[in-house]
């Protein structure tokens, strides 16, 4: 997701949250490589039940890698992606579960963003594709007046075009070979890697959602899971790990409200301990000042490849630890209704949205590196006692308590401008201070230098080497064709060629770099471009001692420091892949070029008017207006965290502007009650169409091609080559606004549906969505029962539910994949250098994860077990004293927060072999009740009557009678929920309407709280693991076993 810099802020404020994974590595013995038992127990002391590989963030890394050559074909990068895959599943070991799920087609809210990431991808791509041109162009006229004939082999090196990362987009042939090797793999290992057909993974199931699947990875993993649990056998101590490099899986893994949740993912801050390596030639054992241009070594007989840098480690981010740091700081004494830490995980997680997301623009006074997280809490904390509930309920947005916390966050606003402002022109002055001590010291370094040198004598007598012709100080490359392009070793070469290749060395903003001094320029290039398409930072960084005096210009405009982009930023903002998919590195305003003027100066006082003016280009008397666009974002508040805690409540919403308003825009939004129409994804061809640009039409099938070319097509206004990017204040172009014109989708589907006839047989299967599918051994006990259904002689239905006790804890609907036939040969897709085998033994099924049309509730389940507290007291203490004195219910020495003001108390975290405190809906909640469905096939719409929250008092204690009434389907302020919208208590005894019928039929029971009951059917749900009943483990059962007092 895009809050930049969002996992670097979590792991400093909350460091217990990270762990380092410890991996086992194969070992050798008599030249025989000994592979990991991955059946043995997990090296890290916690085993995993379900993994989950969110499939794009390791596609991207494995097709266009950083600091080694990329895979020379696609069938190549198939291999990488199986190897990286195979690395993960064996650090995590799931005993249950692995599901793939690559990226399907977006909501079109995503689709925007996507857009402007290709767009500008391919802008970059452009750009660097013409430096090649020029330069194989420069390299012939070099070699043609040196007598040197032109070099075939490397001229194809220097012009070929650089891979198209945006194929990685749902429809491109890419995909196809991507989802059908995924396939083959699978089958592969379970056939021959022992660790995936015996001992204990013999349990081990593997689901496949690829591309043709709507719906972005993460969020498929998320229905998943939000599916499994309202299976009444689930169990509730389900332990899960998800890996990926987006920032927002940390927040999906609060908004599942499953406790035992991991986050696994790359350490992108190790720094790997490869030697050093000269900048110019590319091999180690000297610096860029020392290199001779040397051809580089032969290394063994055959020239071996050096060994490969030492693996990337991976690290835990725990959601437990998380969950207890947040147990400390969102609890406010003073509050007017219980402390319910599910639905204050729920508030956090929506004030996370107003910092960065993937659908909406921040809002321009909130910076996550300037702790705007921390501010919201701190308003949040202030506003709790004033509010009867919390923001949020079940990803319902209650905009009355939304509407308190931008009041006090726009209040803020001019402050943090100013405040912003003066920390900018701070920092502006000590890099000022610091470039001239740097000059003073470069001028110190240059002069010793000099005097060291054999040809001093000369200077001394007052003689000086003539600066070559045609050329000044500090410049690039001379044109001369007479130049031996080689790097001076002090005191071996005349002087004159040692000051022009001086400037040379210092000159890194050329575009090429001087190589090997017996080579021919070209043979030089060659070798540079098999090392590697980019320089890791480690090779472009260079420090200040290797960079000699008098070049501070270089310095200004060296590449390393143009557009390098801080790592937490990339890892975080673009899914921690370079690429196409990615914003560009290098911006086109550089520290030593002027930058545009910041027009809107919102530190200065009418900042407002200028702002609307300039960005949305309105009058700046139209207020109106910017209501307009505060209730759009209001909207998009309420789909995005409804997106999270229940899945897409629309595939054709989006905000229609590119910039966000101001806090305090947002004025009288608490009567609203956004609804949204559920509509259609995409087809994949629709989205190719409406996110990639003419220059990646390639991976569209030729029909369209005229669409995105033709200047006299209806729609060639969504294609331009050129576009303006708002830098909005910033300082390179990825951290810009790119100003595309959002697509017209009715236009672009019109345009579209003219051409669907031309499609031929594989480019229409290329644009039909998909199923999931389900993979398992002969060795599962699922997979006698589906050989019996869809292939034996008495073949039952053609889809049937699974059976938990038989499957293993998976539920969901199987159907015949008829492009499978059991023990049949298994051969690998598209040439992928992978073996064949003659009989396959595993089983595929297409497979369909439980619908459900209830709410997913904001709740723990029945039974949880946690773990001992990650915390001790000290680290409580450290939490509450930074949270002290936020808000106006902050923890305050001896005033609140228990005896002391420091004291822990039950709900501070959770203790071992206890639940957290449910929320209220829980506490009350009768075993024999399902919610209502809440909307339809028509799409989601918010609980009716009111604002589905109404504002009295503080719910009164628990004890005596007493009702509330509310309207059908809705909230009342207490947060209880009954069907018949009543809630009455009187002895203990519970009296709700009867359930609807295909509810008691479920196994289910209805108890009263005298201990007796009906014990539901014969299923076996009643001593089993699962039902509605006090012995369940999970479910939503009538006894409370968490230790808490109910209200």
């Amino acid at each position: 997701m895009g809050v930049p810099a969002l996992f670097r802020w979590l792991s400093n404020k909350y460091p217990k949250i990270i762990s380092p994974v410890i991996e086992e590595q194969p070992y050798e013995v008599n030249g025989e490589v000994i592979p990991v038992d991955t059946t043995k127990p997990n090296p890290n002391g916690e085993e995993t039940d379900n993994l989950y590989l969110d499939m794009n963030g390791i596609v991207h890394p494995c097709t266009h890698p950083e600091g080694k050559p990329p895979p020379a074909n696609e069938q190549e990068m198939m291999l990488e992606i199986f190897r990286y895959t195979d690395r993960v599943v064996n650090m995590v070991r799931p005993r249950k579960l692995l599901m793939i799920a690559v990226d399907g087609v977006a909501p079109r809210a995503k689709m925007n963003q996507q857009r402007s990431r290709r767009f500008r991808s391919a802008q970059e791509a452009r750009e660097n594709d013409q430096k090649k041109e020029e330069f194989q162009k420069l390299l012939v006229k070099q070699n043609a007046a040196k007598g040197i004939d032109p070099d075939k082999d490397i001229k194809e090196q220097v012009i070929q075009k650089t891979w198209d990362s945006n194929v990685i987009t749902p429809g491109t042939p890419f995909m196809d070979i991507l989802s059908a090797s995924l396939r083959y793999w699978i089958s592969y290992k379970l056939n021959t890697d022992p660790a995936w057909e015996k001992l204990t993974i013999v349990k081990m199931k593997i689901i496949i959602s690829d591309a043709t699947v709507p719906g972005e990875g993460e969020h498929k993993v998320m229905n998943f899971i939000r599916s499994q649990r309202q299976d009444p056998s689930h169990d509730p101590n389900t332990r899960h790990v998800l890996y990926g490099l987006d920032a927002d899986l940390i927040m999906l893994g609060l908004a599942t409200h499953e406790p035992h949740f991991r986050v696994l993912r790359e350490d992108v801050f190790f720094q790997e301990s490869r030697p050093r390596t000269c900048r110019l030639c590319g091999q180690p054992g000297h610096k860029a000042e020392e290199c001779r241009g040397e051809a580089k070594e032969k290394n063994g007989e055959f020239d071996e490849k050096q060994k490969a840098a030492p693996l990337k480690p991976f690290i835990w981010l725990n959601v437990s630890v998380l969950r207890e740091y947040l147990a400390v700081e969102l609890q406010v004494p003073q509050q007017r209704f219980p402390f319910d830490l599910e639905r204050a995980l729920d508030d956090w997680v929506f004030m996370c949205f107003f910092v960065g997301n993937d659908f909406l623009p921040h809002l321009p006074s909130l910076d996550i590196k300037e702790n705007a997280i921390d501010l919201l809490i701190s308003i949040w904390r202030e506003n709790i006692p004033l509010m009867d509930d919390y923001v949020t309920k079940d990803g319902i947005v209650n905009f009355n308590h939304a509407q308190l916390i931008l009041n006090g966050l726009g209040k803020q606003e001019d402050g943090i401008f100013r405040r912003r402002r003066q920390a900018e022109e701070r920092k502006a002055a000590n890099e000022q201070r610091r470039k001239e001590e740097e000059k003073a010291r470069n001028a110190e370094r240059s002069q010793k230098r000099r005097r060291s040198s054999p040809d001093y004598t000369a200077g001394e007598a007052g003689l000086s080497a003539p600066p070559a012709k045609g050329r000044k100080s500090g410049e690039g490359f001379i044109a001369s064709t007479e130049v031996t392009l080689i790097t001076p070793s002090r005191g071996h070469l005349d002087k004159e060629t040692r000051q022009l290749t001086h400037s040379m060395v210092v000159n890194r903003s050329a575009i090429y770099k001087a190589n090997e001094a017996n080579k021919s320029a070209a043979a030089a290039l060659k070798s540079q471009l098999l090392k590697g398409k980019v320089p890791t930072n480690a090779e472009t960084e260079t420090t200040n001692s290797e960079i000699p005096s008098g070049e501070e210009e270089s310095l200004e405009t060296s590449p390393s420091v143009l557009g390098k982009r801080k790592v937490e930023d990339l890892t975080d903002a673009d899914n921690g892949t370079p690429g196409r998919d990615s914003p560009v590195a290098a911006g086109p305003a550089k520290p030593s070029d002027e930058l545009p003027p910041d027009t809107v100066r919102l530190w200065e006082s009418g900042y407002t008017e200028r702002y609307y003016e300039q960005k949305f280009h309105v009058d700046p008397s139209n207020v109106e207006f910017r209501y307009q666009v505060a209730r759009s974002y209001a909207e998009g508040l309420q789909w995005v965290l409804l997106y999270y805690m229940q899945g897409c409540p629309s595939w054709t919403w989006y905000y229609p502007y590119h910039y966000a308003p101001f806090a305090a825009d947002f004025v009288d939004i608490g009567s609203m009650k956004p609804s949204f129409e559920k509509g259609k994804p995409f087809r994949p061809f629709e989205q190719l169409m409406g996110v990639l640009p003419a220059s990646s039409n390639h991976a569209i099938p030729e029909i369209f091609h005229d669409l995105m070319s033709d200047p006299n097509s209806e729609i060639i206004d969504f294609y331009p080559e050129d576009f303006p990017v708002d830098l909005n204040g910033k300082k390179f172009a990825w951290q810009g606004v790119v100003l595309l014109p959002f697509i017209d989708e009715t236009r672009l589907l019109a345009a579209m549906e003219k051409k669907y006839p031309l499609l031929s047989a594989d480019e229409h299967a290329r644009n039909t969505v998909g199923t999931d599918v389900l993979l398992i051994s002969d060795q599962h006990p699922l997979y006698q029962e589906l050989a019996a259904n869809f292939y034996s002689k008495k073949q039952s239905t053609s889809k049937f539910a699974l059976d938990m006790r038989v499957s293993e804890g998976l539920a969901g609907k199987v159907e015949r994949d008829d492009n499978h036939i059991p023990h049949s040969s298994l051969d690998p897709p598209y040439d992928v250098d992978m073996p064949s085998l003659d009989e396959n033994r595993s089983m595929m099924v297409n497979y369909e994860i439980p619908k459900s049309t209830h709410l997913h509730k904001s709740m723990l389940l029945r039974g949880v077990r946690f773990a001992p507290p990650a915390l001790d007291q000290g680290d409580i203490s450290a939490v509450r004293n930074k949270s002290r004195f936020n808000g106006r219910g902050g923890f305050r020495p001896n005033n609140g927060g228990g005896r002391g003001g420091n004291q822990y108390n039950q709900y501070n975290a959770p203790r071992p072999g206890m639940n957290d405190r449910a929320n209220p809906f829980a506490a009350h909640l009768d075993p024999s009740f399902v919610p209502p469905p809440q909307g339809g096939a028509s799409g989601w719409a918010p609980p009716a009557g009111g604002s589905g929250y109404s504002r009295g008092p503080p719910p009164p204690p628990r004890g005596g009678s007493h009702g509330y009434q509310n309207q059908p389907q809705g909230y009342n302020q207490s947060g209880y929920y009954g069907q018949d919208n009543s809630y009455q208590r009187g002895q203990n005894q519970y009296n709700y309407s009867a359930p609807p019928a295909d509810y008691n039929q479920q196994g289910y029971y209805n108890a009263q709280r005298g201990g007796g009951g009906n014990r539901g059917d014969s299923r076996g749900y009643n001593n089993n693991r699962g039902g509605y009943q006090s012995q369940s483990r999970g479910g939503y059962n009538s006894r409370r076993s968490d230790g808490y007092d109910r209200y």
